[in-house]
């Protein structure tokens, strides 16, 4: 049997302001980094050794995991970091407060960009400062991969070649994984593994700072999940 735990990073900053943050580079919250610590207290307790973790290349994700693994006091953990598993890229409503862009657009208009499964929000400007294109860390990428907006269906299209390329493998292998990342490209994770619905995945929510646990055969068929 194998062990794939998910994690999506402590509370943002940006969380904590209610503002739409996708690829923009946001640190941990006080309460976030707590959360962190905590979720590293959990997953010592219940003795997972992990063969290899991910993060994205954002540091809200990448500060969890570092937060975590030190309280298991495994900061040796081999760690791989992809673009694949950043955060949705909300095009230009990244920085905007949730709720002062429900009142000028319609809070109908704002939950679809939220909510619906394929509708790709405003894009980006492509002068603006955060465009991919302008960051060191996407600079070597294909243009396609330096999103100006993504939908939830794009999103989930560029998790699932990680999927099988990193993780499957070492799954079918014996290896337990652990993933530190963003609730989009979780649910794009979670939506595969589980074979959800459009409808069911547009009503999931992980919560911040919570393990969650997915156990797996050799063959890759999923016997049991739980958040520890």
């Amino acid at each position: 049997m194998a062990k794939l735990v998910m994690l999506r990073h402590g509370e943002s900053q940006w969380n904590l302001e209610n503002r739409f943050t996708g690829w923009v580079d946001v640190d941990l919250s006080t309460k976030g980094v707590e959360e962190a610590k905590l979720s590293g207290q959990v997953l010592k307790a219940s003795g997972i050794e992990f063969q290899q973790t991910y993060t994205s290349l954002l540091k809200r994700a990448i500060k969890t995991h570092f937060l975590a693994v030190e309280q298991m006091d495994r900061l040796w953990y081999p760690v791989e970091r992809t673009w694949r598993l950043n955060e949705r890229h909300y095009g230009a409503l990244q920085g905007l407060n949730k709720e002062e862009t429900a009142k000028k657009y319609g809070e109908e208009q704002v939950k679809v960009w939220r909510r619906s499964f394929d509708t790709v929000p405003p894009l980006l400007n492509a002068d603006s400062e955060m465009n991919p294109k302008k960051d060191i860390r996407y600079q070597t990428l294909e243009a396609s991969a330096q999103p100006l907006g993504e939908s939830l269906k794009i999103t989930i299209d560029r998790t699932i070649p990680f999927w099988t390329e990193k993780v499957a493998p070492r799954l079918k292998n014996g290896e337990n994984i652990l993933i530190v990342a963003h609730g989009n490209s979780l649910r794009g994770l979670v939506m595969h593994l589980k074979g959800l619905s459009h409808d069911e995945i547009l009503g999931l929510n992980i919560p911040t700072g919570k393990p969650w646990i997915f156990d797996f055969d050799l063959s890759l068929k999923l016997l049991k999940d739980q958040y520890l």
